[in-house]
Order: structure tokens, then C-alpha cells, then sequence
């Protein structure tokens, strides 16, 4: 499954359900959508400093907070405000254990040019 994040205008929330329930009809999982109505909106959330803690803790699989931000060189402080960010919006996990991880294959970011301004 991979998380797909674009900047979408406001209601398109219809055709993102529409389109899992086509996935779930094929037997398919269906990917994960986050939409933002602004590319302004979307790098505000997901900071160049989140987008690099995405991709190291999905190297380096489920791990405590303190060990990601050893491994991303990171105050401890500011790794743990980012991950429960990532969290709420869905993009990192905890699991029972309180180890965090990425739950995708892929992160994908679409943005139309037209509404990138």
C-alpha cells in the first residue's frame, strides 16, 4: 500500500472514496489519501525535516523515537514534535509496543502545477 498525498481542491474527498472502494471491489488494499488545498498547505505540514524522517524510518523499520532521532542526528525534542504530527495525519504508526514506522511501500506527491502558486 502507498500513501498518496496531492493538493486537491476543497470536497474532493467523494472521488478519493470512490476510488478505494473501487481498489477494495478488486480485491485490492487501497492506497492511502491525504489531500491539502494548497501546495502551501502541504510543505507546511510536511516539512523538508518530515519528509527526511519519512524516509529514514522507513529504512530503518519500526524503531522508538529516541532511535530515529539518533539515527537522523536529530534533537530528540523536535524528532518526537514532528512524529506526532506525521502521526495525526496519518502517515507514521505506533504500534502496542510504542515503536513508531511507516506503514507504506511508497509516498507519493502530487501537485498540479496550475494550483502550485
Amino acid at each position: 500500500m502507498k500513501a498518496i498525498i496531492e493538493v486537491a481542491k476543497r470536497g474532493s474527498a467523494l472521488q478519493t472514496v470512490r476510488r478505494q472502494l473501487a481498489a477494495s471491489r478488486q480485491g485490492q488494499t487501497p492506497d492511502f489519501w491525504l489531500s491539502f488545498e494548497s501546495a502551501r498547505t502541504l510543505f507546511t505540514e510536511l516539512t523538508p525535516a518530515r519528509l527526511d524522517l519519512l524516509d529514514t524510518l522507513s529504512k530503518l523499520g519500526s524503531c522508538s523515537v529516541y532511535a530515529l532521532a539518533k539515527a537522523a542526528a536529530r534533537n530528540y525534542s523536535n524528532v518526537h514534535t514532528d512524529i506526532v504530527r506525521l502521526e495525526e495525519i496519518g502517515l507514521v504508526e505506533r504500534g502496542e509496543d510504542g515503536t513508531i514506522l511507516v506503514p507504506f511501500t511508497a509516498v507519493e506527491i502530487r501537485m498540479p502545477l496550475a494550483k502550485a502558486a
